[in-house]
């Protein structure tokens, strides 16, 4: 755990962390609902030991990474209606280094503006426009029922 990251400070707070911060859990994988966004659905997908690339996964972490990612994206589909997923990985803003990966359901009336990249339209600093935490523990919820029952 690095002391001055944001995700290992959370993955350290799970046994008391709402719905929203553990959608997902095993020994490699920890799924959150975005904290930032005022898109519903957009997933974080995140290492459960700190690493800063890609390239420092190991060989289990990297396997069970595709896998998870398309029954997230099944996921989606069911829970929040999207017609696809978007899937990136940065890893670049202060305190947020550690390895992660966006998955962001792609709605089916999402204006064309706000597609492919400036989807991060959806992400804000104004932490009064976030999606309330209701309403993310709501769809972490119906997210986790559907993994655990497909």
């Amino acid at each position: 755990m690095a002391a001055d990251c944001y995700t290992c400070r959370q993955d350290a707070g799970l046994a008391t962390a709402p719905p929203s911060e553990r959608i997902y859990v095993d020994e490699s994988w920890r799924v959150a609902h975005s904290f930032n966004s005022t898109l519903r659905g957009w997933l974080v997908v995140l290492p459960r030991r700190h690493v800063t690339s890609i390239a420092d996964l190991t060989t289990v972490e990297a396997a069970g990474l595709g896998p998870l990612l398309h029954r997230l994206s099944r996921a989606l589909h069911d829970t929040v209606r999207c017609v696809k997923t978007y899937v990136m990985q940065f890893a670049e803003a202060e305190g947020f280094g550690h390895t992660h990966f966006h998955l962001v359901p792609r709605m089916p009336d999402l204006p064309p503006d706000h597609r492919g990249a400036n989807i991060f339209h959806y992400l804000t600093p104004a932490q009064e426009e976030w999606l309330p935490a209701g309403v993310r523990d709501e769809i972490a919820t119906a997210v986790s029922h559907h993994l655990a029952t497909t």
